[in-house]
């Protein structure tokens, strides 16, 4: 059985993890002032859908999240982001357990007109799937700890025109830390990292060496993404990180070798060459061919 669980109100998630409500748009939540969960032996997942930013550091076993089609084993010492509009499933256990741990909740209201509001943008990681979460030291989670501790200091002082200038400040800065514990993850998994990498390049040499350009078009971030069970934020940064180059541009590098090849085979006109390699209108092939290499495939035919 599946029950759902909307997760858009402020005062609603505090009420529901016995907490006050001491700003509308924002709330820390220490999970072990909440009363145990026990939500029955016929149930065994919770569907929670998104309508606020939520990051949870748990500090309990306390079930599965299973995000897309993948599932995640969510221990103790990890760090999760959802964005409002995502969906996402925990796996509860069928013994009541208390929960233990932190969260740091937020409307999207909060960071209008803000700094926080731009940089949200560039925080990848709440778009990555929970397969991917953050893995914290122990020093990490202190400085998790004591970034939560400024803001429900924040939280604890009347409202007043400082409030929300130094409650998304406060974030930021968390949220920039977190940024900063993912480059150190990519690094301290590189061995990882450099297999998904060499299975990447398998199949972007596999894929224009099949029908599949023809049959599917030009590949895409996502396509090579959900080959390899990542999300593409995470496969792209991920990628960039090992490699300098985003995945898009090792796709067009590929390509681009690919055609040279291709527009030396006199029999094939050059619109024949584009529809082979995915092209829908053979004028962006002769355009992007143009821009890498400086001449039209058919002038690049001539001269060599």
């Amino acid at each position: 059985m599946i029950r759902n669980y909307s997760v858009d109100s402020i005062s609603q998630y505090n009420a529901d993890n016995n907490h006050p409500t001491l700003h509308p748009l924002v709330s820390v939540i220490d999970f072990s002032k909440a009363a145990p969960r026990s939500w029955g032996s016929e149930i065994q997942r919770i569907k929670f859908h998104y309508g606020l930013y939520c990051v949870y550091l748990k500090d309990v076993k306390c079930g599965d999240i299973v995000y897309g089609r993948h599932t995640y084993d969510y221990q103790a010492g990890t760090l999760v982001f959802f964005a409002p509009g995502q969906v996402s499933e925990f796996e509860i256990p069928a013994q009541a357990y208390q929960p233990k741990g932190y969260g740091l909740v937020f409307h999207p209201d909060l960071v209008h007109g803000t700094s926080l509001a731009k940089a949200l943008a560039t925080y990848h990681f709440f778009s990555y799937q929970s397969n991917e979460a953050l893995h914290i030291s122990d020093a990490e989670r202190q400085v998790v700890l004591d970034c939560f501790s400024k803001i429900a200091f924040e939280l604890s002082q009347s409202i007043d025109k400082h409030s929300k200038k130094l409650i998304t400040a406060n974030i930021e800065l968390f949220l920039s830390y977190c940024e900063r514990f993912y480059d150190r993850q990519f690094i301290s998994r590189e061995h990882v990292n450099k297999g998904v990498l060499a299975r990447f390049e398998e199949q972007l040499n596999a894929y224009f060496l099949s029908d599949k350009p023809s049959t599917l078009g030009l590949p895409s971030v996502a396509y090579f993404a959900e080959q390899l069970h990542l999300s593409p934020n995470y496969f792209g940064d991920l990628i960039k990180r090992e490699t300098g180059q985003s995945v898009k541009e090792m796709i067009q590098n590929k390509l681009i070798d690919v055609a040279k090849d291709r527009v030396f085979d006199g029999d094939k006109t050059v619109n024949q060459i584009a529809y082979e390699l995915g092209f829908k209108y053979p004028q962006h092939f002769t355009r992007l061919f143009k821009q890498r290499v400086g001449n039209t495939p058919l002038a690049y035919r001539n001269l060599n």
